[in-house]
């Protein structure tokens, strides 16, 4: 039995004899008719009666409202020498069931979501924290990594349904030591299922909102199979939505599951996983220039006819960029109790991804080349009267992986010793190809694989190269508890090996290529617990990251020759150095944190796109030194008078240490502002529940941040706002709280720019260090979603 937030709830129990339980806001009272009745409320809050057996008592027990969630389920007390945000299912629940983890954690400290859709349902969304982006920041699903391993990128809306999520926490300094990430400079988010229920039973919700959007979920509760130990759940969901701006639809079907069996007291053994299979359609980005001209309308969006015969020959017709993708993450998760103090924890993982980034284009019909191999097509398509060929660029990815981290874990009185390994394997074959476009603009399935042929049967390429990954990386980690736990000390070290060998199958192109690198990374933390209600903590960490892999290969224009990307194996790693310290307040009525921190970089990787022939490609920029520095705070209310309210902010001063190479001149950009930078956010949350009647509402600030490194363009600030209210049902019948629920996005309906998706050294022409002029080259930015509302219907069984 749980309060979970809620002001009122009927109870009963059987032992003998009937007990009926009636919360309070704040107390608990109680009418126990037999032993068992009182047994299980002292075991709820920890008071023991003494009762006689068959005789009724009445005991009056006023819980504690520590264990109530504060700001609406947005904060919670931390123990650990790091900052670390969570949200929780209560919050969760109350959102739109589309929403994704990104869009979940948009309130806490240092974190900036910057998205295409309001529903979530685009894949065109990205998070940076503390100015670091979302490739800076490794995400894990109970123990698997779920970041692409080409790009180091999180893809929100195939993680999981968020009905299945039990919580969802940001650690915005750093991962934890035994973490299967070597990517996550900027933190690390991680994601955790529900518990599969002790009884058969399920949940249900259907959603129709604004865009014709409509969206099904179902999850099935096995409850105890016999008398096993082994209980799972199982769920399916169906989404699709209209394009909130310019023609396409977005169409997602997602399943989860979760297969658990526990013994002993240490001792458990689960199987989980997600599969995603999604169809979505492009919202393009846009220049400054492009925004201020024709903001969401326009030329800021694809077309919803082919037009052979317009400016740009049909390749911006809507279906030509449709993104299909199909991913399936599995794990095991294997914890043994050894005895002695020793715990054994062991997880294997495996994925496998396809999908397909198109983009419409023309191609010359004569002049065309493999690589740097001139090639002739066909005569029928060499004949061309126009001298173009309308074509879609199919630019496809099909990885796999597969590793395990295993830790061995010994608790001795005040020491628990750490030690671990993770192997991990990756296999990624990126390649583009196009594809012939017909009189009504299709060019056959849209997950590729039709392409244009040569004069000679060859299939014309783009890009084609191959890429292995592995990963070993040792760890050992000790944490000593002194003065009764007040004072907790922790030392850390990993040492990270990290390969990657590729082949290049273009013609002209250096056909084998590698990178190897090996990193040593220590850390230490300290926290003390001053008195019970207030505790500091410091900690200092290394971490670092290798570019993106498209750096390895030579990319060519297939309508030139030209050599547009020279690859190498001789890259910089990112190496950071960040320390933290922090002060949290935690008692029966508030809890909160402020945290200052900051960051040492050689060598930051910042991420940005590229069109490669038509195809939106991510790529990275070596940005030199970089120092970030700033303070987050929060604070959140238990339930007072049904009233929860949060607060967020961030304070961040983010600078460019070095001048920046263009070319063979040098841009002055020492002691510019960092790109993707908000020098402050701030995030308000108000949460009203009594048990039926709930509300939440919840406002976000995020400051104007630049987008070339320059410093000469910059995004501007914006404010938005969501609103969820509800009511949640008695029991009827077989049907457990039946509740209905409006989610308002973007309640204000702004218009805006939500993110950076390609900073660029300079926008406008910038004379260099040396004298000579460096071309300007404009940023693209993603436009955030306008207003939506969603009408949701759920219940459990």
């Amino acid at each position: 039995m749980s309060m979970m937030g809620r002001c009122a709830l009927d109870k009963g129990y059987k032992g003998g004899q009937t007990l009926r339980v009636v919360w309070a806001c704040y107390g608990v009272s109680a009418v126990f008719v037999g032993a068992a009745g009182a047994s299980a409320m002292a075991a709820e809050t920890g008071r023991t009666e003494t009762v006689q057996a068959g005789k009724a008592q009445v005991v009056t027990v006023h819980a504690s409202l520590a264990h109530l969630p504060a700001g609406g389920g947005l904060i919670r007390p931390q123990s650990e020498p790091q900052a670390q945000s969570v949200v929780n299912a209560e919050y969760i629940a109350r959102q739109a069931p589309s929403a994704t983890a990104f869009d979940l954690v948009a309130q806490l400290p240092g974190a900036t979501v910057s998205g295409s859709d309001p529903f979530g349902f685009s894949p065109q969304s990205n998070i940076s924290v503390r100015g670091m982006n979302g490739d800076a920041i490794g995400y894990v699903l109970e123990g698997m990594p779920l970041n692409d391993i080409a790009y180091y990128t999180g893809y929100p809306s195939q993680f999981a349904d968020n009905e299945n999520y039990e919580t969802i926490s940001l650690q915005q300094g750093e991962p934890d030591l035994t973490s299967p990430v070597l990517n996550a400079a900027g933190g690390l988010m991680t994601l955790r299922f529900k518990t599969p229920a002790d009884k058969a039973g399920g949940v249900f919700d259907t959603s129709y909102g604004s865009y014709n959007t409509n969206r099904q979920f179902l999850r099935l509760e096995s409850g105890e199979i016999g008398h096993t130990g082994l209980r799972g759940f199982v769920s399916y969901s169906h989404g699709a939505t209209d394009n909130w701006r310019g023609p396409g639809r977005d169409e997602r079907q997602h399943v989860d599951f979760k297969l658990l069996k526990t013994w002993g007291r240490q001792s458990s053994v689960a199987l989980l996983g997600s599969w995603n299979q999604a169809i979505d359609s492009y919202y393009p980005q846009v220049t400054k220039d492009a925004w201020l001209t024709d903001g969401i309308h326009g030329g800021n969006n694809l077309a919803a006819h082919y037009n052979a015969d317009n400016a740009v020959g049909g390749t911006d017709y809507w279906r030509l960029a449709r993104q299909p993708e199909r991913t399936l993450y599995m794990a095991a998760l294997v914890s043994l109790g050894l005895g002695n103090g020793l715990e054994l924890k062991v997880t294997p993982y495996a994925q496998g991804a396809y999908g397909n980034a198109p983009g419409g284009m023309q191609l010359p019909s004569t002049g065309l080349f493999n690589g740097t191999d001139a090639v002739q097509l066909a005569p029928a398509l060499a004949n061309s009267p126009d001298g173009s060929i309308p074509v879609r660029a199919d630019y496809t990815q099909r990885s796999y992986r597969s590793g395990f981290t295993t830790t061995l874990d010994w608790k001795r009185g005040p020491n628990d010793l750490t030690i671990g390994y993770w192997y991990d394997y990756g296999d990624d074959a990126q390649k583009q190809t196009f594809a012939i476009l017909d009189a009504s603009g299709a060019a056959g399935s849209i997950w590729g694989g039709n392409p244009l042929r040569t004069a000679g049967g060859q299939a014309l390429w783009g890009a084609n190269n191959h890429t292995i990954a592995q990963t070993n990386a040792l760890f050992i980690g000790d944490r000593l508890s002194l003065l009764h736990d007040r004072l907790l000390l922790s030392a850390g070290f990993k040492e990270v090996m990290f390969s990657r060998t590729g082949t290049n199958a273009m013609p002209g192109s250096r056909y084998n290529i590698g990178t190897n690198t090996a990193v040593p990374l220590p850390r230490l933390g300290v926290r003390f617990q001053i008195t019970p209600h207030h505790q500091v903590f410091f900690n200092a960490t290394t971490n670092f990251r290798t570019p993106a892999e498209t750096a390895l290969y030579d990319v060519y224009d297939p309508t030139s020759g030209a050599l547009e990307q020279k690859g190498t194996g001789n890259l910089k790693n990112e190496y950071s150095i960040a320390e933290e310290l922090g002060y949290r307040y935690a008692d029966d009525l508030l809890v909160g944190s402020l945290t200052l921190f900051n960051y040492t970089f050689t060598n930051r990787q910042v991420s940005t796109l590229v069109m490669l022939n038509g195809a939106p490609v991510q790529s990275t920029i070596n940005a030199g030194g970089q120092t970030t520095r700033g303070v987050d705070v929060e604070v959140g209310l238990r339930p007072w008078h049904h009233i929860s309210p949060y607060f967020s902010g961030e304070y961040l001063h983010s600078t460019i240490d070095n001048d920046l190479s263009s070319g063979s001149e040098v841009l002055p950009t020492r002691g510019k502002r960092s790109v993707r930078s908000p020098t402050l956010q701030a995030a308000a949350g108000l949460t009203y529940d009594d048990g039926h009647f709930f509300g939440v509402m919840t406002v976000k600030y995020t400051g104007h941040q630049y987008a070339t490194f320059m410093n000469d363009e910059r995004m501007p600030s914006h404010v938005t706002g969501n609103l969820a209210l509800g009511y949640r049902m008695k029991d009827v019948s077989v049907l457990h709280a039946p509740q209905l629920r409006m989610n308002f996005i973007n309640i204000t309906n702004q218009h805006y720019l939500s993110g950076i998706a390609d900073p660029t050294l300079a926008a406008h022409d910038t004379v260099g260090r040396r004298g000579s002029v460096v071309s300007g080259q404009s940023p693209d930015y993603y436009i955030g979603g306008g207003f939506a509302a969603l009408f949701t219907a759920s219940t459990g069984f």
